[in-house]
C-alpha cells in the first residue's frame, strides 16, 4: 500500500484512563483507506522529533479515524497535549489488518493499549463476539465494546478488576472456547495465546507490535522472524507492510 501524508483535524482529545488517550481526526482520504487492524502514522508538530509514531486505528468513521494511544515517550506526550481545533499530519492507513472469518463464536484477546484496534474489528465479524482483554490495572473501551453486542471478560494483573491473571488464565478459569481467535498486544501475551490456540486446535491471528522507523517496508527496522521451508527454517517479514496481522501459526516465536 502507497503511504500518503494528509493533513486532519482534531475533533477530540481526551484522557480515558491513566496516559491513555482517545483522540478523534476528521480526515476523509485516511479514513476512506482504512480496515479494521490497520495503523496510520501520526506526526509531531516538533521539528525535534522527525520520525511519525505508529498508533492504531480504534475506529473508522465516515470521514473520522478514531485512535487510542498510550503516553509512553516524547512523541505520544506531545500527541496529549493536542486540543480540539489543532491539525496535524498523519498517514493514509498503512499495513495489513485483520481478515474476518466465518465463524459462529469469535474471540477477540487483546492486552493493555493493544485492545483498540479489537473495537473496529467487533464491527465486522458476524455470530457471537467475546472480548477477553488485560490490564495492568484500571481497563478502557470496555462500554464500547459492550456497545457493539460483545460479551467482555476483563483480566488484570492487580485483580482489582475482573479476573486477577491474564487473558490466556482467563479463558482457562470461565471456559471460553470460540471456533476463531484475533489478537493484539505484548508480545508475550500473542505468544502464549498462540500456543494455547494451537494446544486447542483454533486458528488465531495476532496483530505483532515493534519499533517502526517508516512504516511502509523502507527502513527495515520491524522485522519479525515468520517459519519457512528453507535452509534456516524462518524467514524475516516487516511488520509494518507484511503486518501487522499475521497466522499466530506462521509466527516464529
Amino acid at each position: 500500500m502507497s503511504k500518503k501524508v494528509v493533513l486532519g483535524r482534531i475533533l477530540s482529545n481526551e484522557k480515558i484512563e491513566k496516559d491513555v488517550y482517545k483522540m478523534v481526526v476528521r480526515q476523509e482520504e485516511a479514513a476512506r483507506s482504512a480496515a479494521p487492524g490497520q495503523f496510520v502514522n501520526l506526526y509531531t508538530k516538533s521539528q525535534s522529533m522527525l520520525l511519525p509514531r505508529p498508533i492504531s486505528i480504534c475506529e473508522i468513521g465516515e470521514d473520522t479515524l478514531t485512535l487510542v494511544y498510550g503516553v509512553v515517550g516524547k512523541g505520544t506526550l506531545e500527541f496529549s497535549s493536542y486540543v480540539a481545533g489543532d491539525d496535524i499530519k498523519l498517514t493514509t492507513a498503512l499495513g495489513n489488518g485483520y481478515t474476518p472469518a466465518e465463524a459462529n463464536i469469535h474471540v477477540l484477546v487483546g492486552g493493555g493499549i493493544g485492545v483498540p484496534p479489537l473495537v473496529e474489528l467487533a464491527k465486522h465479524v458476524q455470530g457471537e463476539k467475546i472480548a477477553v482483554i488485560g490490564f495492568r490495572e484500571a481497563p478502557f473501551l470496555v462500554d464500547r465494546l459492550e456497545e457493539l453486542g460483545v460479551k467482555v471478560y476483563v483480566a488484570t494483573d492487580s485483580g482489582a478488576y475482573g479476573f486477577k491473571g491474564n487473558v490466556v488464565e482467563l479463558m482457562e478459569a470461565y471456559g471460553i472456547l470460540g471456533d476463531y481467535y484475533y489478537s493484539c498486544g505484548p508480545k508475550p501475551m500473542l505468544r502464549a495465546l498462540a500456543s494455547w490456540c494451537e494446544s486447542k486446535g483454533k486458528p488465531v491471528q495476532v496483530s505483532l507490535e515493534e519499533r517502526m522507523g517508516c512504516g511502509y517496508g523502507a527502513c527495515v527496522g520491524c522485522v519479525c522472524k515468520t517459519k519457512a521451508a528453507n535452509e534456516v527454517g524462518y524467514e524475516q517479514k516487516k511488520v509494518c507492510k507484511d503486518g501487522p496481522v499475521f497466522l499466530g501459526s506462521e509466527v516464529a516465536w
